[in-house]
């Protein structure tokens, strides 16, 4: 496993604790189908969470946030779309779809920023 995938696992695990903590309850992680993977999937109260976690060493090039563009929404929520076919019990549930970012302060420790309703205009 290169390094920037053991990051990127360390992140998400590091993402799915802090959201446990919040309250919500572990559904899935690394969901994948031929459109695309859904990093976290949660549940918070009666609502289906879709997560996806970013994590960027610098801003130079944007921020996490900033390189979710139109093409990886259009995605994330075709490959939920997906889940939900596929898992039919979930469609009597609300859905949103919240990013985790996430980066290391001056002191090395990741910080996470959680945006609840990410995609909503």
């Amino acid at each position: 496993m290169t390094e920037t995938l053991k990051i990127g696992a360390a992140v998400e695990q590091y993402a799915k604790d802090y959201l446990t903590a919040a309250g919500l309850s572990f559904i899935a992680s690394n969901w994948s189908c031929r459109f695309g993977e859904i990093d976290l999937i949660m549940l918070e109260h009666d609502t289906l969470v879709f997560i996806e976690v970013r994590y960027r060493k610098s801003n130079s090039f944007g921020g996490a946030l900033d390189s979710i563009d139109q093409h990886k929404r259009d995605k994330l929520l075709t490959t939920a779309e997906y889940f939900l076919n596929e898992n039919p019990h979930w469609l009597e549930h609300s859905c949103r779809f919240d990013v985790i970012t996430a980066q290391k302060d001056g002191a090395q420790k990741i910080t996470l920023d959680w945006i609840q309703d990410a995609f909503e205009s």
